[in-house]
């Protein structure tokens, strides 16, 4: 058998070290060690496969993610995985704040228009909003204390003496408020620079503001590392704090890639743009739907069959205030074809239209995945309606669309009840 000529003009490729891709865009040839291929491919970041002829190259096709990882691998060197999104950076910032938090965030607030790359761009924009939450010094608030003391501060926990100490009088269990820099906000912000510190891709011109951030923040007691964020509510204490603080917790969010896969370790800073883009949607069509009244609710669990044993959760319901589901819409990224079901989203829609008892579902595509259609299923007298939504456009237009749709769900849906 003879090598095709096509791979033979690829030609030979060293090996690497680094590998950049475009988020679900072709694939294309790298030169990667055995080992190293492997742990592509146990990853689950990438599509990877030998190529037939050739040592050494691998054909790579990157999935619904973006960022950066690290990727180690036993017996060999580790490679850096860079993974760019589809969209521009500043439109995935939007996406990104406005499915976080759709009321609090503004797009004016990530100032990331000369940045290309992901990770670099939100340490920037992270940088600058924590810089400016701290010029007024580290907000102070009370955090409540239970501890072992020498002496009495606040109240005595007495069942906590009794079980711990037998009636000894010293160290004393108490329990205080205390008024400190020490608070689940300035905890946020200094866990998401020590993060940025860490992660590949981060350094450049930021990483010396970085750490001057760090040193602001070095009387604050560190996060331990798996153990849960704290959880912080939106005040007017807080208020200058509030747009670093979103950013923290997109840097905290998406730095949890921690992958152990055999002998392959990944570490880094990765998101799932199909997950992305489905929060976004049903933020955006919940708030949309408001004026049309009603309640909206995500991922409301339903069953398919009469002894509740097939659960289903679509990713968004809109009800009458009697509680009767008037709408359903479900969010994706990409279409999914499976071998033996070429269509299995809109068979989901079904199952969603027939279990809940709606004549019209609504799915919602990133626009360049599926076009624009209309499904009208045999002997049932149910439509599905494919819309495709362009997200390179401003937010403004972005969220018309979303209107758009929502408009479409409540008229239709009032069509149907009468």
């Amino acid at each position: 058998m003879t090598r095709p000529r096509s791979v033979d003009l690829v030609g030979r490729v060293d090996l690497v070290g680094r590998v950049e891709l475009i988020e679900l865009g072709e694939p294309t040839t790298h030169g990667l060690s055995a080992a190293q291929g492997r742990a592509l491919a146990a990853s689950r970041l990438v599509d990877a496969t030998p190529d037939l002829w050739q040592e050494d190259l691998w054909r790579l096709r990157a999935r619904a993610k973006v960022g950066v990882a690290r990727i180690a691998v036993a017996g060999g060197a580790p490679i850096e995985l860079r993974i760019a999104p589809k969209v521009p950076i500043r439109r995935l910032f939007f996406l990104l704040g406005y499915a976080q938090n759709p009321k609090g965030w503004r797009d004016d607030q990530v100032e990331v228009a000369e940045q290309s790359e992901l990770l670099p761009a939100l340490a920037h924009a992270f940088e600058r909003q924590a810089d400016r939450a701290l010029r007024q010094g580290l907000l102070q608030g009370y955090r409540h204390t239970e501890e072992s003391a020498l002496v009495v501060r606040g109240r005595v926990l007495e069942a906590e003496q009794i079980r711990r100490r037998f009636g000894r009088q010293i160290p004393v269990e108490v329990a205080f408020d205390e008024f400190t820099t020490d608070i689940a906000e300035n905890q946020l912000l200094a866990a998401a620079t020590e993060r940025l510190l860490r992660l590949p891709g981060a350094g450049g011109p930021v990483r010396p503001r970085l750490l001057r951030l760090r040193a602001r923040l070095a009387t604050v007691t560190p996060l331990v590392r798996g153990h849960r964020v704290p959880q912080w509510q939106p005040t007017r204490l807080n208020v200058r704090y509030q747009s670093a603080l979103y950013l923290a917790e997109l840097v905290l969010r998406g730095a949890s890639v921690e992958l152990l896969e055999g002998a392959v370790t990944v570490d880094g800073f990765i998101f799932d743009t199909a997950k992305l883009f489905e929060d976004f949607v049903t933020a955006a069509l919940a708030a949309a739907l408001q004026p049309h009244g009603g309640t909206s609710k995500a991922q409301a669990t339903h069953f398919l069959d009469v002894a509740d044993a097939v659960r289903m959760r679509p990713d968004l319901v809109w009800y009458a205030d009697s509680g009767r589901p008037l709408s359903v819409a479900d969010a994706k990224y990409k279409a999914e074809k499976s071998a033996g079901f070429p269509d299995a989203d809109l068979y989901q829609l079904l199952a969603y239209c027939t279990t809940l008892g709606l004549d019209v579902g609504h799915l919602v595509y990133a626009k360049g995945n599926e076009p624009r259609a209309e499904h009208v299923v045999r002997n049932a007298g149910i439509r599905i309606v494919q819309h495709a939504l362009d997200l390179d456009q401003p937010p403004e237009r972005l969220l018309a669309d979303i209107a758009r749709i929502a408009a479409d769900m409540a008229g239709r849906s009032a069509s149907a009840a009468a």
